[in-house]
């Protein structure tokens, strides 16, 4: 249950209680502002390496190099106040040429812009007035060889920075510390061939980066490179795979761009060599709420352009940019909060353990909803609170969102109104398909159940927060694949098949809790708080046994255990199933696996509801207790199964519907 002041539970049980519900539009998804980007600027530069970066005056650096036919040259660019009217057209010469790669960073009105020529030095020019004007190129050092395909830079907060260059299959780092260039270092891992890198500076280096394995596979990983924060000083942590592409699926990941606007987001180029070839940047970002370590990273998303480099991704104040040697793009990330509240006619919503959903009919008499629009429209998220007028004001309890999925516009009876049809990110975790096949833990332990949830719920930008667990979601790892087209419902409800712990969403949120016979209740029906009606129900268990079959890997002898719940069997006699699971290499993890799966029948064995006036902070899989004596029930605890809202101002209805299971 959320946590609740007060004055508000003091009004949710008052006989005379006003009701209050506060109704917000936003323009995100999954709690991140949704980007629409605008193009400014189409020209005729080729397409190749390029780099951008904004100092503190706001201006857009922008960098390119031409391709081979054109000597490599080194073009750069400053446009100050850049906006719809801006010229991104005119570039200045360096005098540079048979550069290989470039790269851009800023801090204050510091900017630097790097590059590695085919003769092996690693250059810099600087700028200390917001890249008006720039000093000589300075020589840095010298790569290992020419076959450099990605670079990034990055400044701390103190004016220390960071040099990363991908020379083949060795990832270098090269850090200005307190005024000196230091000794280059290598990183600690095997790969194949790499194909880009970027950083975003936020307590350790934090990098994005693609090429492949050993094995040819091409990979999107994450990376740290330690400053003491996540990662020890000059330490490396381990790569986190966010994506992989067989190597013989004609598919590359190339020319990573991370920036942290908000949340952590990259863009990157996608390679595609089949007979539909095509080469397009995507866009990702972490799940709102998680650390940059814990490599939780939605769906890439397709961008509108056909570009074999990428796009470069700056922010300054409220807008972030694109650039590329042909292209600048622009979008505002501060959408406005609508709110709706004043003018819902009726909210109905339902909520259960796999789906939510949310109807909401506006006022629209005078037409102030006849053109949608951000944050109104398909896709915007309404955030839903509920509360009452209190001693305080008008008090809420939030935590719950649901995305649009339909807008309806109403007439009737000379009267017209705005309904509004949403689902909660259960409704995004379906959608979600896998476009590659995923497996962990085939050969050794990568994955526990606990770790893969995250991550799938991660690509539709849930964040999966911890309540409670059992030790076998901690500790099981089974071998586990994800095919191609699989959705992301069916991938959370097989995980979960594993385990006695389950989850709820509110919000952008997954909370995972294992739900225990001895929990505690955590609110009161019955006495302070009105039960206007209520169902008790008790059905038959079924079934009332459970019989699970696995293999032991190192005997080769069949594993088998048997679960009974002998009062059922008493009752009804036996009602058995079977389960069967390689993944189960001990009698101990077979029986874990028998109780889990009856402790959620026995569960769903107990029906029915209560009606109450609304509590403000009720969660799925609460324990609740209930006095209901007209029932004969007395402190008899039950839990939360299910929870259905009305509310409807005209006619001062204001209604909650509890469903009930056994705790």
């Amino acid at each position: 249950m959320r946590n609740l002041s007060q004055t508000l539970i003091a009004a949710q049980r008052s006989d005379s209680a006003v009701p209050y519900v506060k109704l917000e539009a936003r323009g995100s998804i999954a709690g991140v502002m949704r980007l629409k980007f605008t193009r400014l600027y189409s020209g005729s530069e080729a397409d190749y390496f390029h780099a951008a970066a904004q100092p503190a005056d706001g201006s857009l650096i922008r960098a390119r190099v031409t391709p081979p036919s054109d000597a490599r040259k080194l073009y750069y660019q400053r446009v100050a106040g850049p906006g719809e009217n801006s010229d991104f057209s005119q570039w200045i010469y360096s005098g540079q040429y048979n550069s290989v790669v470039v790269a851009a960073a800023s801090l204050g009105a510091e900017v630097s812009i790097f590059w590695i020529m085919s003769d092996q030095k690693i250059q810099r020019i600087k700028s200390a007035d917001n890249g008006a004007s720039w000093s000589s190129p300075e020589l840095i050092d010298f790569s290992v060889s020419p076959a450099i395909n990605g670079i990034c830079a990055a400044y701390k907060p103190d004016g220390d920075l960071a040099l990363f260059f991908a020379d083949q299959q060795t990832l270098y780092v090269k850090k200005y510390l307190s005024g000196q260039w230091q000794t280059r270092a290598a990183w600690d891992k095997t790969t194949g061939d790499l194909s880009g890198v970027s950083i975003v500076y936020d307590g350790d280096w934090n990098l994005f980066v693609t090429g492949k394995d050993t094995a040819g596979n091409f990979k999107l990983w994450s990376l740290i490179y330690g400053d003491g924060g996540a990662v020890p000083s000059s330490a490396w942590s381990e790569l986190k795979e966010i994506a992989t592409a067989p190597a013989a699926s004609g598919y590359e990941y190339r020319h990573a761009s991370l920036a942290k606007p908000d949340v952590f987001r990259c863009f990157y180029a996608e390679k595609y060599g089949g007979e539909q070839s095509y080469s397009r940047p995507f866009w990702t970002h972490t799940a709102t709420g998680s650390a940059f370590s814990e490599s939780l990273w939605r769906e890439a998303v397709p961008f509108n352009l056909s570009s074999d480099y990428g796009l470069a991704l700056t922010h300054h104040g409220d807008y972030c940019w694109l650039s590329s040697p042909n292209g600048v793009w622009r979008a505002n990330f501060n959408s406005p909060t609508l709110n709706l509240s004043s003018d819902v006619l009726s909210l109905k919503q339902e909520s259960d353990a796999d789906s939510g959903k949310l109807a909401v009919e506006l006022r629209n008499d005078d037409g102030r909803y006849a053109t949608l629009d951000e944050p109104l429209r398909t896709g915007s998220e309404l955030y839903l609170s509920l509360g009452y007028l209190t001693s305080q004001g008008n008090e809420v309890s939030e935590g719950q969102s649901f995305q649009i999925t339909a807008c309806e516009y109403r007439s009737s009876g000379g009267k017209s109104s705005l309904a509004l049809h949403a689902e909660d990110a259960w409704s995004a975790l379906t959608g979600w398909r896998a476009r590659h096949q995923f497996r962990w833990n085939r050969g050794s332990n990568q994955k526990a159940v606990k770790d893969m949830l995250a991550f799938v719920l991660a690509k539709a930008g849930i964040k999966l927060e911890v309540l409670s667990t059992s030790a076998t979601i901690l500790n099981f790892y089974p071998d586990f694949s994800i095919n191609p087209g699989e959705n992301g419902r069916e991938v959370v409800n097989k995980l979960l098949s594993f385990v006695p712990d389950v989850i709820f969403i509110e919000g952008n949120r997954a909370f995972l809790l294992n739900p225990l016979s001895s929990d505690a209740s955590c609110y009161t029906y019955g006495n302070a708080h009105s039960i206007y009606e209520g169902r008790y129900a008790q059905a038959e268990l079924m079934p009332n046994s459970v019989r699970v079959e696995g293999w032991n890997t190192t005997t080769g002898a069949p594993i088998i255990a048997s679960v009974f719940d002998w009062e059922a069997i008493e009752s009804n006699y036996d009602r058995p199933i079977v389960i069967e699971d390689g993944n189960l290499g001990s009698v101990a993890q077979a029986q874990e696996r028998g109780e889990s799966i009856l402790r959620k029948f026995t569960i769903a064995s107990a029906d029915g509801f209560i009606s109450v006036p609304p509590n403000c902070g009720q969660q799925l899989y609460d324990i609740i207790e209930i006095n209901d004596p007209r029932a004969g029930l007395s402190a008899v605890k039950r839990r939360v199964l299910g929870i259905g809202l009305l509310y409807s101002p005209r006619t001062s209805e204001y209604r909650q519907k509890i469903i009930l299971g056994a705790p």
